[in-house]
């Protein structure tokens, strides 16, 4: 900490907590100051330059989760004159928040390894893999299969492969496997729809890949076979592929809530379009997560319009609290206007480089990292302007979607205010700091607020704080909030898209005939419209802030229709006139009789039918029960 300045007293009584004189080489000549701290407990070690020094440290004293704390690179070096204290005290008090615990599931891998290529290739990479792995070439001609014992080797052709890491399942035609003795490489008869599995897929076709996104799909290995280093790369990773490993729980699922489908009617398909690895699939009514196949990347999160699926490595709630902790603690220590950015671990890195060789960052841009930047959709970029960021600043990686983080940028900016939520699309660290030098934030809320609830109620009450004036805001086309318009002309009160409504936004009114429409609950998923036999349904993007939109509005009624027999209300009036109408001259509906029972309610139709003539529940005459008189008598006649 000696290479910058450091207000300690100041940090102290922001933060509440003991901040010790700054270290000249803490991680050398001073260690012993970090290893008397860290044994007494709630240490935060404030430089990362030395982040594997001081974590071996730390695990050593036994203290392993002992926070690391980034202050020099994020706050202190930086060519900025103004005050860093309230930078450091937003970022220490972010340090505090406690940490959600990791979900994983074990993986095991035995090291069963299926190569495919040409065979001049894999067959050499078969003879370096075949002391450290269980080792299967696939070949597609047999003359190419060798005579020996150091490996397996089957003849085919690839079909499919599905699954990951420790459960791939591989589908094979024209199999043909190898028969033991004889002379010479004897095979059986092929036959297609062979199956198998394995532990590690090394493909050296260098054609198409067999996963959407193959470079995050774990386990499945690739190489280019005229490029010697890649395949020498593939042939190191595979080889360090064998034991138990510990796979991230990326997402939460909740079935109940999705939108996906109903009555075998798609609805929303945000995650599915948008899943990179084709871990999403339907299934019914619902969506299915491959927690195997899932790379993390966060989009499905973002976009889900029900919270169906949620980013839980971290948790949602928990990305909320870090942006409202870094807002609140940097206004509270005297600062004002903060600016966010937020970035993945390559944006990280080009912080520290920034500060390391270049200017560094303003001090009053606050650095956010998050495992993977498109799971901070437009729900998380307005509640930090409502928490009381100027702006907010995303900076994309190479792992990043920018088609689905562009989406949700235009969805947070149409909420928050143009120029408020912005892309910084760079991997220059010089120009990523001059630009945050010449930016003009717009000027921050009046009145910073602390949103809680679900994504979409944090996302209704920051839009109330950053727009106190408006009753409505219009939205980008496919936007997760907005209202159903009704075509009345066309509308038959069929309520159809009532019985389908996976929220519940669409009712009906057991007493009357009519529609009613709640805007706050509506998804825009699309299921109403594509069910409606009218096609009188259409949506409008739109953020009603009003009472309004908490309640049910009725949105189309008609006059009820009174039963002939007992006067009781049922059914539209319209409708059962224009039946009426077009059955009068039915050769079916010609008597008197049978024209009344379409006017008539469900209880009087069945006793008029039942009273008729040629009563349809009419049956033939009941046979006479027999008697044991009956039975002896016919033996006597016999």
């Amino acid at each position: 900490m000696g290479s910058m300045q450091l207000d300690t007293e100041g940090l102290k009584q922001s933060t509440g907590l003991e901040v010790s004189k700054p270290c000249q080489t803490l991680c050398t000549t001073q260690i012993d100051r970090a290893v008397k701290a860290l044994e007494e407990g709630d240490a935060i070690i404030c430089c990362t330059q030395q982040s594997q020094v001081f974590e071996a440290l730390a695990e050593e004293i036994g203290q392993p989760d002992a926070p690391l704390l980034d202050l020099r690179d994020r706050a202190g070096w930086s060519e900025d004159t103004a005050s860093k204290l309230p930078k450091m005290s937003a970022l220490a008090a972010e340090a505090l928040l406690p940490a959600s615990p990791a979900k994983t599931r074990d993986v095991i891998s035995e090291g069963l390894c299926l190569i495919t290529g040409p065979a001049e290739t894999t067959l050499a990479v078969a003879e370096q893999l075949q002391d450290y792995l269980s080792v299967t070439v696939l070949l597609d001609h047999a003359k190419d299969v060798p005579d020996t014992a150091k490996f397996d080797v089957v003849v085919g052709r690839l079909r499919r492969a599905s699954g990951a890491l420790g459960q791939f399942e591989v589908a094979i035609d024209a199999l043909q496997m190898p028969n033991p003795g004889g002379r010479g490489p004897s095979l059986s008869d092929p036959r297609d729809g062979g199956k198998s599995m394995c532990d590690i897929l090394l493909d050296l076709t260098g054609g198409t890949p067999l996963f959407p996104a193959p470079e995050k799909r774990e386990g499945y290995l690739r190489a280019d076979p005229a490029h010697p280093p890649s395949i020498s790369a593939a042939i190191l990773a595979a080889s360090h592929m064998v034991g138990t490993f510990e796979k991230p729980l990326y997402v939460r699922a909740e079935p109940l809530l999705c939108a996906h489908s109903r009555a075998e009617q798609t609805g929303c398909t945000n995650c599915l379009d948008l899943c990179p690895t084709g871990a999403i699939s339907p299934a019914g009514d619902h969506v299915s997560i491959d927690p195997m196949a899932c790379a993390g990347c966060g989009a499905c999160s973002a976009a889900c319009p029900s919270g169906a699926i949620s980013y839980d490595a971290p948790p949602v709630d928990l990305t909320m609290r870090r942006v409202q902790t870094l807002a609140k603690a940097f206004l509270d220590a005297g600062g004002t206007a903060p600016r966010l950015m937020v970035s993945d671990a390559h944006g990280a890195e080009m912080v520290r480089l920034s500060a390391r060789h270049g200017r560094g960052l303003p001090a009053d841009v606050i650095p956010m990292e998050v495992p993977a930047l498109n799971l901070f959709g437009h729900a998380e970029a307005v509640a930090a302007l409502a928490a009381g960021f100027a702006s907010v600043t995303l900076l994309p990686g190479p792992a990043t979607d920018r088609q689905a983080l562009a989406t949700q940028i235009a969805l947070a900016a149409a909420i928050g205010g143009a120029g408020s939520v912005t892309l910084l699309d760079t991997t220059d660290p010089d120009a990523m700091s001059d630009t945050l030098y010449a930016e003009a934030a717009p000027a921050p809320v009046a009145s910073p607020i602390r949103p809680m609830g679900t994504r979409r109620q944090i996302t209704r009450q920051a839009a109330r704080a950053l727009n106190p004036d408006a009753d409505i805001l219009q939205l980008p086309d496919n936007a997760p909030y907005g209202a159903v318009e009704i075509n009345t002309d066309s509308c038959t009160l069929c309520l159809s898209c009532v019985s389908l409504c996976p929220s519940g936004a669409l009712g009906d009114n057991p007493d009357l005939p009519q529609l009613r429409f709640q805007e706050d609950a509506c998804l825009q998923c699309g299921l109403c419209a594509h069910v409606c036999p009218e096609d009188a349904i259409t949506y409008k993007p739109q953020l009603d802030l009003t009472d309004a939109a908490l309640s049910q509005r009725v949105v189309n009624e008609e006059e009820p229709f009174a039963c002939i027999q007992c006067g009781s209300l049922f059914g539209v009036k319209s409708t059962i006139e224009k039946i009426t109408e077009k059955l009068e001259s039915h050769s079916m509906f010609q008597r008197p009789d049978a024209l009344k029972m379409i006017q008539m309610c469900d209880n009087c139709r069945v006793d008029a039918q039942f009273h008729a003539q040629n009563n349809p529940f009419e049956g033939k005459e009941r046979p006479k029960v027999r008697t044991t008189e009956d039975y002896l008598s016919k033996r006597r006649d016999h």
